[in-house]
């Protein structure tokens, strides 16, 4: 595959994707609708990979939303018509808030999952069906007590989860419906953290985070007095939760893994789980960014909350047999990267 189109492309991990692929030299049309991400993220990605006034002809972007079917199609046309047609996608468009899905599920099932299904009636007319989508451990029953694989239980427990769970069933019966048609790959994400070593490109929360990392950097700056962190009296270690934290960057790379999985391989479907398959605990996360930083970070402790859980770890093992890749960073690398680029970013994107 030469030509791919990344929804949500100008996002946290969308940009970082990107990068990954214009190294790859692959062709890239990125389409979002800017409602939680900036076009400032493309142009620092142009800068990361040194395209400067070549950008044009490596990457291209436009401004829809994924449920607009005509725009949709009307993409795919004008890149047949160039003889470059699009031939995979990489599926990352979508409101991605727990939080807010509790409050907006209408909202949420109407841009991920029906965005999700306009998205593939568009592939379908146009014979693309190569995709690898973004999905989520949220979809497992996140109460299991061992590392989870593929496999384990499914239970979502709010509308994000259940979006992302109904979108992997939906791609289920669509790869069912003709098994010798359509290439996909569901990505199960579990906690991606970090930047882009350059300081260039990072997460850029619009308004309050929902996360444990950005919660950090800002207190780190001096944007948030505390870090609050909700219990200390689960059954770990040090009684706050445990995690699975990703670098932001192995991720990016476990899709470019992907598309090249679904462009040496016969019509299938798969699915990976992609995490470090390793546990920190919140205050391991902390006292590792105050130490590899230098900083120091104040934070209380508050009540657990409502539908959080002591531990989720990820069994990567299938990811690194078939797909041949590995996390590479360490949690120190995480800390860093992540510094590097609140450091210098302290706004995100909204001051540049």
């Amino acid at each position: 595959m030469r030509r791919i189109l990344v929804t949500g492309g100008a996002g946290f991990i969308g940009s970082h994707i990107c990068v990954n692929l214009l190294k790859k030299n692959y062709e890239i049309i990125v389409i979002d609708s800017l409602i939680n991400s900036s076009l400032n993220a493309l142009n620092r990605v142009s800068r990361i990979v040194n395209l400067k006034d070549d950008i044009n002809k490596k990457i291209s972007f436009i401004n829809c939303d994924i449920r607009d079917y005509e725009a949709l199609n009307q993409i795919f046309l004008n890149s047949s018509e160039k003889d470059k047609p699009i031939e995979g996608v990489i599926h990352l468009a979508g409101l991605k808030s727990v939080e807010d899905s509790l409050n907006s599920p209408i909202e949420y099932w109407d841009c991920n999952v029906n965005g999700t299904i306009n998205l593939i009636n568009v592939m379908n007319n146009n014979n693309c069906k190569s995709i690898v989508f973004s999905s989520s451990a949220t979809i497992y029953d996140l109460s299991e007590r061992n590392k989870i694989h593929e496999n384990s239980f499914k239970k979502p427990k709010n509308p994000y989860g259940s979006t992302k769970f109904v979108i992997e069933c939906f791609l289920n019966d669509l790869f069912k419906s003709n098994l010798n048609e359509w290439r996909i790959i569901n990505l199960r994400y579990f906690n991606p953290i970090g930047a882009h070593p350059s300081g260039l490109i990072g997460e850029s929360p619009i308004g309050k985070p929902n996360n444990i990392f950005p919660s950090i950097t800002q207190v780190a700056s001096r944007k948030r007095k505390t870090l609050n962190i909700f219990g200390n009296d689960w059954p770990t270690k040090d009684g706050t939760c445990i995690r699975d934290f990703i670098h932001v960057m192995d991720l990016a790379d476990g899709h470019i893994s992907a598309i090249e999985y679904l462009r040496k391989n016969k019509p299938l479907i798969k699915d990976f789980n992609l995490g470090t398959g390793l546990g920190t605990s919140v205050l391991e996360l902390v006292n590792t960014f105050q130490k590899v930083n230098n900083i120091e970070i104040p934070y209380i402790f508050l009540p657990r909350r409502k539908g959080d859980i002591s531990k989720v770890i990820a069994d990567n093992s299938l990811a690194i047999k078939e797909l041949k890749w590995n996390p590479k960073r360490n949690l120190e690398d995480m800390c860093r990267d992540g510094w590097n680029w609140q450091n210098q970013n302290p706004y995100g994107f909204a001051n540049k």
